[in-house]
């Protein structure tokens, strides 16, 4: 169970690679990597829009080392460089290409509140959607081995197809052979409904196929705490409001409203980055009480993050932190499968 799993790390910290390595590697049903093997540990990577470091972490358990790491949000900076031990560079549309040190892949979780289906759809016509556009200037620069991009599913239809054709030509033009897929994080262990596009794209023509979904069951009250503060529970007055919209969405034949889950649920809905407002995406029943938020640790475990991952922040920032992180187990097996092509 991830729980208990995730109990087995040290709680020593920073989290730096030797620690990093006690953490048990994702298992495949192809070939496992054990915990003496660190098969990327001759290439050198780049966290672009690193948030709080979640792609980072099982590319430094594959051995990989971080040269530099770009996040413009204070608060984030301020778990990751908790947990990493270096402080983030700021704005990247402000940062030298040439100053960026010499590396092999590149790693970035570009905004995706342009093509989100919380956001407005902007695409390139928001100025965040344009930060892809910087990743391509650090491309052409460094010409770096791999490139490992992850957004929101919407992602790929967005605009009728024609945004992910963007990158996707960009990408190519820039010499690189691109890949891409939809996984859901509910497939790789994690009780999490939540699908993302990740794309993964070589400089030179490698066979790469992206890790079968596992399909292992799931259930939510692996990852819950057995106690909670009361400050969780939500009031009365929050409870009221969630089942009073709920009543006017159904009347209005939408299912929109709050979902509410239990111990025994499989799995939750997708948790977003406005989850610290009302909770209403991922509530979880109590016998003869109103429901209750997750915690922020419940929050991180269910976006799959290492049991000594530390939270630095206040409930409102981590929330908005988890939220809009990823599923560091479908980024370990996708960092799995790029480690098979490589040897091939």
């Amino acid at each position: 169970m991830l729980k208990e799993s995730y109990t087995q790390v040290t709680k020593n910290l920073p989290l730096d690679c030797k620690q990093l390595s006690m953490l048990p590697l994702l298992k495949t049903n192809r070939k496992e990597y054990n915990n003496t093997k660190h098969p990327l540990s001759n290439y050198r990577f780049i966290d672009l829009f690193a948030g709080i470091g979640g792609i980072r972490i099982p590319f430094d358990k594959l051995g990989a080392q971080c040269v530099f790491s770009s996040e413009w949000d204070k608060y984030s900076q301020i778990t990751y460089e908790k947990n990493f031990g270096e402080k983030p560079h700021g704005d990247i549309t402000q940062i030298n290409t040439a100053d960026i040190p010499d590396f092999d892949i590149l790693l970035a979780g570009f905004p995706c509140q342009p093509f989100s289906n919380a956001g407005h759809k902007k695409g390139f016509e928001d100025a965040r959607g344009t930060l892809f556009f910087d990743i391509c200037r650090i491309i052409e620069h460094h010409q770096p081995e791999i490139v490992f991009l992850e957004n929101v599913k919407a992602f790929k239809n967005h605009d009728k197809g024609r945004t992910f054709l963007v990158v996707k030509s960009s990408l190519e033009k820039l010499g690189y052979h691109v890949n891409a897929q939809i996984l859901n994080a509910r497939d790789f262990g994690v009780p999490q409904n939540r699908e993302r596009i990740y794309i993964v794209a070589f400089k030179r023509k490698v066979y790469f196929e992206f890790p079968t979904p596992q399909k292992t069951t799931t259930k939510l009250g692996d990852i819950l705490e057995n106690t909670v503060e009361d400050k969780y529970i939500i009031s009365n007055k929050l409870w009221h409001g969630h089942q009073r919209r709920k009543r006017e969405h159904i009347k209005k034949g939408n299912g929109f409203g709050y979902s509410l889950f239990n111990q025994e649920s499989s799995y939750t809905s997708t948790i977003s980055a406005r989850y610290y407002k009302d909770g209403s995406e991922i509530l979880i029943a109590i016998d003869g009480n109103n429901p209750r938020k997750l915690t922020p640790r419940e929050a991180a475990r269910l976006q799959g993050f290492p049991e000594n991952f530390v939270i630095p922040v206040s409930d409102c920032q981590a929330y908005r932190q988890f939220g809009n992180s990823v599923c560091v187990p479908v980024i370990e097996a996708i960092a799995i499968s790029i480690c098979e092509a490589l040897e091939m």
